[in-house]
This record gives structure tokens, C-alpha cells and sequence, in this order.
């Protein structure tokens, strides 16, 4: 029910270590994406059931600064966590001495009475816009908001002096490649101002969903990694990526020869922001190229696996 592991995240411009947990919830209230499988994972629990998985955190929080607390939904939405419950795991983290909290919330649910029990904390939420066009967000994302009510969200935020970390996905289901990485690239350039941080979402395949149903018939392939490196390479912003299922066929993968290194390429780099680790190369990248020259007319995966 509970997930929680040890990672790195980057901190004031250093690598420290962080402490990341994945409560289960009701989940989200939207449970319309056309890519998001997660709220099958759901569960209907009581405040002390919750109450019980952050005891659990905090077993594991020892001498952590830095805590990620993600709901597969919205934290702020007080359906899937109380508001008292809300103020007392804040409390605890201000007693425990964790400098920083990361969550992740959809726009409606982002309110300056809510936030003002984070104070004291850096706060960093986690907003899902996916796409800075407002067009391909509801038809090819379906995700419920407009860049509108991103841009609200985020002025909130900043004004009460937390960190504003924007999701970008490349490669949204009906869009080829090379239209894929031009919508990241266009929606980075019009959110950099307002986000403090981006980070790059590379489409997985999740059970139960609209992608799942268009790749199962050969008509979607998750984005090469080759098209992650593209978008880093040219954000010129601060930018992270973590490629979930990287190299496997239900995540974002090349041939299969390079995709671990350049996996671990673009995860050192999420740290670091040295663009040097990106310069990677083989055979396959020539693939790419001609998919990327083709797939506009195509409309379908030339190179499937």
C-alpha cells in the first residue's frame, strides 16, 4: 500500500539525499486522462489508515531534509487527505526538522488558505500541465484544466513564496514525434516564467487506459529516448527528467543496446544540469532521425519496438 525509498534530489543547487513516499488514497478526483492509470490503485481509507501509512514515513525520515510525498492524485485535494490531517503532518515535519516537502496537486485544489499551513516549510508542488496548448491538453491528454488556470495556480503559489514545478509529457497519444518534441519545447519556453522548475514526464504505458488500447493495436509507441535528450539538450531552463520504465517496451526506449546508458545519462543529469552527460550516440539514433522525417505523414509508428 505504502512506497517509500531513498533517492537523490537536487537542493539549492547541490545533490542531497531525500526521502520519497507514495500514500495510498482515494485518489484522484479527475480519473480522465487518457495516459493515467494510477487511480486503479485507489483505496477508500480512513484518516487513521492514512494517519498510520505517514507514521511509517516518519519511521523512515531519520535525518532527512528533504521529504516527497505523492498522493497519485492531488495532496491538496481534501477528499483524499483531511484538512486536519493536512496540518498535522505539517506540524510533524516542522518538529522533525525536514526543510523541504514535495507534493503534487492539480490546479482547482491549490488555494492561500490551504497553503498557509505549509509556512515555514519550502514547499514545492507538482502541477500536471502536460502541454502549454490548451488544444492538444483537451483532446489528446484530456486533462481537465486550461493553461489559465495553471498560470492562477502558479501566481499563488509564487506570491506566498513556494516553489512552483511544472510537468511537461512528451509524446501525448495522436501527435507524432517530431510534433511531440516541438509542443514540449514550445509549452517549456511559455511556462518558464512561471515554473521554477520543469520537469519532463516521458509517456509510459499504464494499464487500463486509452494509450494502453492505441499501442496494444500498433498505432502508438512511447517516445524514443533519443527525444528526451533532444528536449533537455535544448530547455534552457533548470529541467529534470525521470524515464519511468526507461528501455522497456512499455516506456520510453531506443534499440535496447544504448538504453541504459542513456537512462542513467538523463538521471545524472537531472542532478547535475551538465548538459556534457547528454552527448551520447549509436546506431539506432539514425532510426530516430528517419522517424522523425516520416511519422508526420505516416500518422502511425514506423518502428514500433
Amino acid at each position: 500500500m505504502l512506497k517509500v525509498w531513498k533517492e537523490k534530489e537536487r537542493y539549492r543547487g547541490k545533490v542531497e539525499d531525500c526521502l520519497t513516499a507514495i500514500i495510498t488514497t482515494k485518489g484522484c478526483a479527475w480519473r480522465k486522462c487518457y495516459m493515467c492509470g494510477y487511480w486503479t490503485e485507489a483505496r477508500d481509507l480512513s484518516d487513521k489508515a492514512l494517519e498510520e501509512q505517514f507514521e511509517k514515513i516518519f519511521q523512515k525520515l531519520e535525518d532527512f531534509r528533504i521529504l516527497k510525498v505523492f498522493t497519485s492524485g492531488s495532496f491538496l485535494d481534501e477528499r483524499e487527505i483531511s484538512a486536519e490531517l493536512r496540518r498535522k503532518l505539517v506540524d510533524r515535519l516542522k518538529e522533525h526538522g525536514v526543510k523541504k516537502l514535495i507534493i503534487e496537486s492539480r490546479p482547482e485544489f491549490i488555494e492561500k488558505k490551504k497553503l498557509e499551513d505549509f509556512k515555514g516549510l519550502e514547499l514545492e508542488v507538482g502541477i500536471g500541465l502536460e502541454t502549454a496548448n490548451d488544444l492538444l491538453r483537451e483532446n489528446c491528454i484530456n486533462k481537465g484544466f486550461s493553461f489559465s488556470d495553471f498560470l492562477r495556480s502558479a501566481e499563488i503559489l509564487r506570491s506566498m513564496g513556494f516553489r512552483v514545478k511544472c510537468y511537461l509529457i512528451l509524446k501525448p497519444p495522436f501527435l507524432s514525434e517530431k510534433e511531440a518534441i516541438q509542443d514540449l519545447l514550445e509549452s517549456a519556453e511559455k511556462v518558464k516564467a512561471y515554473a521554477d522548475l520543469i520537469s519532463i514526464n516521458l509517456m509510459n504505458i499504464q494499464k487500463g487506459t486509452l494509450v494502453e488500447r492505441l499501442w496494444e493495436r500498433g498505432i502508438y509507441r512511447p517516445p524514443w529516448l533519443w527525444s528526451a535528450l533532444e528536449v533537455l539538450n535544448k530547455i534552457q531552463t533548470e529541467v529534470i527528467c525521470d524515464p519511468v520504465a526507461g528501455g522497456k517496451l512499455r516506456g520510453p526506449h531506443n534499440c535496447g543496446r544504448c538504453d541504459k546508458e542513456v537512462v542513467s545519462a538523463i538521471k545524472l543529469f537531472s542532478l547535475t544540469q551538465d548538459k556534457n552527460l547528454l552527448d551520447l550516440s549509436c546506431d539506432c539514433k539514425k532510426v530516430w532521425l528517419k522517424a522523425l522525417e516520416l511519422e508526420n505523414y505516416s500518422r502511425v509508428p514506423l518502428f514500433y519496438t
